[in-house]
């Protein structure tokens, strides 16, 4: 029994020391350079900032202890159920002209079609948003669009390298099947360029021509990045402005309210026909305010883009903060009827459903 306790105490020193070694290093397995360039205004050589400051990264400390591991482990609040029923559709091979039809598959992925051209948003067909698709939360609700029944897809915009945002597994399936043209911003290129996917990687305020008459727009928001934890803000987060001859697609990602500058940058660009914004994954605010709007700020930002209608998606798909998976939407309603919006211009779908706006 002596030697059995002497043996299980060196076994926990020998552990302990190696997480001590482990966090002592843990940049050298935690860190990652996905980009070098010239210093810029948000830009320090090593680092991207958002100009309102460096420190809107959601913060370990702030979320605590036990909601990480619940996230980690893909564990659940009473509010969330296992899974959530949805009726997947097969949405058409294409739709020609300034006709605009957004099919929510879930999350923030978004199949948008017009002009003959197919557009996903930051895809995830995953079943876990994580590393190696294996840690991390799981989904609530299977995806509205089956990957078989997608169209040929054209073009991906990925917003960050945030798994729920950047799943590999996705855009690998996609790259090898469609050959799409991916867009994102600073350094995201770098992650999947290991994955064996050619993207284009543009900073704030670049362009990427799609085809005359149709580009790309790399737009500011307010979030962050990382995917190792060590990485942080080794990439840049972006929107995005799809320009149209019938008039533009913005579409968010994830972004927080910041000094709420942003959308007016956007708005520059040309009139907005649809917005992409994100409502949900903003409870409670202390923690994650700094870095996800929540319904009332989507509202200010569907008014400074001018958009003509909007469409709230980045929620009930996997539990990432404390809402319940169908507040968001219902706060919505109640956040548009209070700005005096019509609720029929900022709408939220169910997965699978979509919204068409006729051709100008």
């Amino acid at each position: 029994m002596r030697r059995f306790a002497r043996w299980t105490g060196w076994v926990l020193l020998a552990l302990l020391l190696l997480a001590g070694l482990f966090w002592l290093t843990r940049s050298y397995w935690l860190d990652r350079i996905y980009y070098r360039g010239p210093v810029s205004a948000h830009y320090d050589g090593q680092r991207f900032r958002n100009p309102t400051g460096d420190g809107d990264q959601v913060s370990p400390f702030k979320v605590g202890i036990d909601r990480l591991w619940r996230t980690a482990t893909g564990q659940r609040g009473d509010a969330w159920p296992d899974s959530i029923a949805v009726i997947p559709s097969r949405p058409p091979a294409r739709v020609d002209g300034a006709a605009i039809r957004a099919t929510w598959v879930g999350h923030a992925t978004v199949l948008i079609q017009t002009q003959g051209l197919n557009i996903l948003t930051d895809p995830i067909w995953s079943d876990i948003a994580g590393p190696w698709n294996r840690v991390g939360p799981r989904r609530a609700r299977a995806p509205g669009v089956r990957f078989e029944d997608l169209p040929r897809i054209n073009l991906v915009l990925v917003s960050h390298n945030h798994y729920d945002h950047m799943d590999l597994a996705t855009l690998q399936r996609l790259w090898q099947r469609d050959r799409p043209l991916i867009v994102t911003g600073l350094g995201n290129d770098s992650i999947l360029r290991d994955a064996g996917v050619a993207a284009q990687a543009r900073d704030w305020g670049g362009r990427v021509a799609v085809r005359p008459g149709v580009s790309v727009i790399v737009e500011r928001v307010q979030h962050w990045s990382s995917r190792w934890g060590e990485d942080r803000n080794r990439a840049l987060w972006s929107g995005f402005t799809l320009t149209l001859p019938g008039g533009n697609i913005f579409f968010a990602g994830d972004t927080g309210w910041g000094d709420g500058s942003w959308p007016r940058d956007a708005a520059r660009h040309g009139p907005v026909r649809l917005a992409v914004l994100p409502i949900g994954a903003y409870h409670p605010r202390e923690v994650f305010g700094r870095s996800h709007i929540d319904p009332a700020e989507a509202v200010r930002v569907q008014k400074l883009l001018g958009a003509d209608k909007a469409l709230g998606i980045h929620w009930g798909t996997f539990h990432l903060t404390d809402e319940g998976p169908d507040v968001p939407p219902r706060e919505l309603i109640a956040q548009t009827k209070a700005a005096g919006v019509a609720t029929d211009r900022f709408v939220t779908i169910q997965p699978g459903q979509a919204i068409a706006l006729a051709g100008r």
